[in-house]
């Protein structure tokens, strides 16, 4: 069992809750990366929990629904002591293929309703669109969001992957609490044109991929079930281009007497005091290390040396695919 960590929780935006600076991530829990032991992912879970970690996060289309229950299960004893948030809307096909997203007020109510059974609560504390609907004005996916706030199944309500306009009119309607967007020392883009708006209107940030899916850790994908082999930083010379760049980064670490992914998830906690990395550990051996990070001190000129090691321009391969590039609202 973990000790609890004592670390000054950050608030999700103005309207948010506090949270403990880092969250965990379940879905690597549910087979994204390759093969998973359900009794080390609740232990994972409990482990967190017990370290202080109070926000954890997941998706309705992790696993298709089997993340939900593994969290249920996990949480059964001490939902009092945990917030939970859940994207919805993508949808999926049985072999496992993305189909889209739908984001309309009916679907919006329907897998609320189907969350709330797999999980085994009353309520999600924050819930949001995985994505952005084309086909939907944001206005009336927040609008059947706030609906079930009024009714007592939703909290709070996040974005997610939204770009400045989304946000602006998404916020016009219901105060948001955070958005929740990929952001690393190589995937920077947010800081151009969200983070400012995120400040102007009182959102927070959950930081997701901020080892950027294990490549600033050196892992590699798993030979079978892992998403990150047809992901362009993976694959062909990209892969080879970008360990220049992760060798960079073990120097500056090993000059601290801490890991990459340590040095890693410390730059995403000094970029600001409104952003929550989402760790993505899948066992206590890796919860633990990330955890640790909370102990690591940058300066700004470590920070200014990390972020020259590691030029966001000079990496090798977009974060997601030319196609699923094209349908991110945050990137337009």
């Amino acid at each position: 069992m973990f000790s609890t960590i004592h670390a000054a929780n950050r608030m999700l935006g103005r309207t948010g809750p506090q949270v403990f600076p880092i969250a965990l991530g379940c879905m690597g829990m549910s087979g994204m990366y390759g093969a998973t032991e359900e009794a080390e992912s609740v232990a994972t879970i409990h482990a967190a929990i017990d370290a202080g970690v109070t926000l954890l996060d997941t998706g309705d289309f992790y696993g298709m629904g089997l993340n939900e229950m593994l969290i249920g299960r996990a949480i059964r004893l001490v939902r009092d002591q945990v917030l939970i948030s859940v994207k919805f809307g993508a949808q999926r096909g049985p072999d496992g293929t993305w189909l889209g997203y739908d984001a309309r007020p009916a679907a919006v109510k329907t897998a609320l309703a189907y969350t709330l059974k797999r999980l085994g609560i009353d309520y999600i504390d924050i819930y949001r669109p995985a994505r952005l609907d084309p086909k939907v004005p944001i206005e009336d996916t927040i609008g059947a969001i706030v609906d079930m706030i009024k009714a007592g199944y939703v909290r709070a309500i996040g974005l997610s992957e939204m770009g400045p306009e989304t946000i602006r009119r998404a916020a016009s309607v219901h105060p948001i609490v955070d958005l929740q967007i990929e952001y690393s020392v190589i995937s920077r883009a947010p800081e151009k044109k969200i983070f400012p708006l995120l400040d102007e209107l009182g959102i927070g940030v959950t930081a997701y991929g901020v080892l950027s899916r294990g490549l600033l850790s050196s892992s590699k994908p798993a030979a079978e079930g892992d998403f990150r082999a047809r992901l362009p930083r993976f694959t062909g010379d990209n892969f080879a281009r970008n360990q220049q760049f992760i060798a960079r980064l073990k120097q500056i670490a090993d000059g601290k007497s801490i890991t990459q992914s340590q040095l890693a998830i410390a730059w995403v906690l000094a970029k600001g005091p409104t952003i929550v990395p989402l760790i993505g550990a899948r066992t206590r051996a890796q919860l633990a290390e990330s955890l640790a990070a909370l102990e690591v001190k940058l300066s700004p000129e470590e920070i200014a040396s990390i972020e020259a090691a590691v030029p966001p321009e000079a990496v090798a391969g977009t974060r997601y695919d030319e196609h699923q590039m094209r349908m991110l609202d945050s990137e337009k």
